[in-house]
């Protein structure tokens, strides 16, 4: 054997030895959560998903254990320190594609998992409502969400037959296909057929479905308050970390902002322009618990309802959940907040209160329409949250202008749950492959005029463009 052939046989021993060790002392690290289920709760059920009891259990699932240790490494795309603000619909389907991909980022959530709109929304699925750039995100948003249903096993996906009804109009209801509407002492209405290739699910479900799958994977989720960004001093346009109100600082290579109307943060902490509204509304759910007749017919005969504006003020949208609840929205008297206050977290996610006389309105309103459902009783649920919407009410998806490594995922309106996992899909794609497979041009942030120049040091005197004296 020549002296060559041996000194390579050498090398390749030490460089197996080399790489053993380094699994060895991968695999002793420990990760900075762990999820410890409730004893006594199986999430492996087949029942039907209850907005109560069974939210009660998912809740228990993601009782958290934080430790004082540092983030944990993603374990592809060169070892890189992946950060992902926001653990909603869309941050937590942005954790499940990459770790679906080898890649475990850090989540980074302020409350809880599906805190704000993410875990009180319809889950209403249109797949033909899309116009223009949003057609790919309601078409492939669409199936998607058929393939996450039977990936993460959920109960509340099911296909339902979408009406519009005319309220206070003479019509009839026709073959509406669900004895649940109408009935003894209901007002007139006229209700036709609007779409039958819809579908709903319950927002709370899949959001946290989504993120215990990527727990499960290795991803790491954090409950902490995000405070800003650290910038690298070397290069400006590099996100280097993520600050916690703790003191810590999170070492970040890419960051990932996901935060819903909250994202428009970044416009204090990295200086780009991303305008924002909160649409702040109420909603409402009558439970199927102490009327099992009616609950047993929505099961059964699932059909969601869009309204006309009535007498109540209300044009109200009516979801039948898989469990034989009663999800209503479109209540009336939504108002509006802007970014600043946004900004100074007023709400703070998680913190928004159902508007009393909203909460009259609509379920008066469905008392008159759907008696057997809402008569003589007041909703088991009185809730509120924000839909986040920017200026052209389309979503802001890809990376922020100015730096190389930050990107966000916000804005999607009314179409949070539909968007949301297509959204993260994408999103890893972006991350991963450079990429994404959907034409995302027209949800580009830079659009909204992107890094605004800092008045810092530029507030003195000027000659046109050109600084005169001192600065400050």
């Amino acid at each position: 054997m020549s002296l060559d052939t041996r000194l390579r046989q050498n090398a390749l021993l030490w460089a197996g030895y080399l790489l053993v060790c380094g699994c060895l002392l991968y695999a002793s690290k420990s990760r900075t959560l762990s999820i410890t289920p409730n004893v006594g709760h199986n999430l492996s059920h087949t029942r039907p998903f209850s907005s109560r009891a069974h939210i009660r259990a998912l809740e228990s699932r993601f009782r958290l254990q934080a430790s004082a240790s540092g983030v944990g490494d993603s374990d592809v795309s060169g070892g890189e320190k992946i950060v992902v603000i926001g653990a909603g619909i869309v941050g937590s389907s942005i954790a499940y594609h990459l770790s679906k991909r080898g890649v475990m980022p850090t989540i980074i959530e302020r409350k809880k998992v599906g805190a704000a709109a993410s875990g009180k929304a319809g889950g209403f699925l249109a797949r033909d409502w899309g116009s223009g750039p949003t057609e790919p995100l309601h078409q492939k948003g669409f199936e998607l969400h058929k393939e996450l249903a039977s990936e993460l096993n959920l109960s509340t996906f099911r296909p339902i037959t979408t009406l519009s009804v005319t309220r206070e109009a003479w019509g009839g209801a026709g073959d509406t296909g669900a004895s649940w509407i109408g009935g003894d002492n209901a007002e007139e209405a006229s209700i036709r057929l609007m779409d039958t290739n819809t579908a709903q699910v319950t927002p709370f479900e899949i959001t946290t479905k989504l993120m215990e799958k990527a727990t499960e994977n290795g991803a790491n989720l954090r409950i902490e308050t995000v405070t800003g960004l650290e910038i690298s001093e070397e290069e400006g346009s590099k996100v280097t970390g993520v600050h916690l109100e703790s003191g810590e600082t999170i070492p970040a290579d890419k960051v990932i902002i996901a935060m819903g109307p909250w994202s428009t943060k970044v416009q204090d902490w990295l200086g780009v322009r991303t305008p924002m509204t909160g649409i702040y509304s109420t909603s409402l759910v009558f439970t199927a618990e102490g009327n099992e007749d009616v609950g047993a017919k929505i099961r059964e005969e699932p059909r969601a309802l869009f309204c006309s504006e009535d007498r109540y003020g209300t044009h109200l949208e009516v979801y039948p959940r898989s469990n034989g609840d009663i999800y209503v929205c479109g209540c009336g008297g939504s108002r509006y907040v802007s970014e600043e206050d946004l900004r100074k977290d007023q709400p703070a996610p998680g913190e928004e209160v159902a508007d009393p006389g909203r909460v009259k309105a609509a379920s008066e309103s469905l008392a008159a329409l759907a008696p057997q459902v809402a008569k003589d009783r007041n909703p088991e649920v009185s809730q509120a949250c924000m839909r986040p919407c920017p200026p052209d009410a389309m979503p802001m998806i890809g990376g922020l202008p100015g730096y190389e490594n930050a990107y966000i995922a916000a804005g999607h309106n009314c179409w949070g749950i539909l968007w949301g996992p297509i959204t993260g899909k994408i999103m890893s794609e972006l991350i991963l492959d450079g990429k994404s497979s959907i034409n995302i041009k027209s949800f580009d942030p830079k659009r909204f005029g992107g890094r605004m120049p800092s008045l810092m040091g530029q507030r003195g005197r000027h000659k046109g463009s050109t600084s005169v004296g001192e600065q400050w």
